[in-house]
C-alpha cells in the first residue's frame, strides 16, 4: 500500500494540533494531581475549604479540557461558516 505524501498544510496542521495535544496532556495531569490531592486532604482530615478548593480546581480543569477540545478539534473553520 502506497502512502500519499502530506502537503505542507497537512504537516503544519499536524504540528499545530500536536501542540494542542500537549496542552491537553498537561491539563489532564494537573486534573489527576488535583484529584489525588483532594483525596489525600480528605483522608488526612484537612479543613473543608481546602478540600473544596482543590475539588473545584479539579472540576474546572476538566471543563477547561472539554472547552479546548470543542474549540479546536471540533471547531468549524470560519471560512466554512459563510456561503
Amino acid at each position: 500500500m502506497q502512502h500519499t505524501p502530506l502537503s505542507e498544510e497537512q504537516v503544519r496542521d499536524e504540528k499545530q494540533y500536536g501542540q494542542v495535544d500537549v496542552v491537553l496532556l498537561y491539563i489532564e495531569d494537573a486534573r489527576r494531581r488535583a484529584e489525588r490531592a483532594a483525596g489525600e486532604l480528605r483522608a488526612n482530615g484537612a479543613e473543608e475549604h481546602l478540600i473544596a478548593a482543590v475539588e473545584q480546581t479539579q472540576q474546572e480543569l476538566s471543563e477547561t479540557a472539554k472547552l479546548l477540545i470543542q474549540s479546536t478539534f471540533f471547531a468549524v473553520p470560519e471560512a466554512q461558516l459563510s456561503f
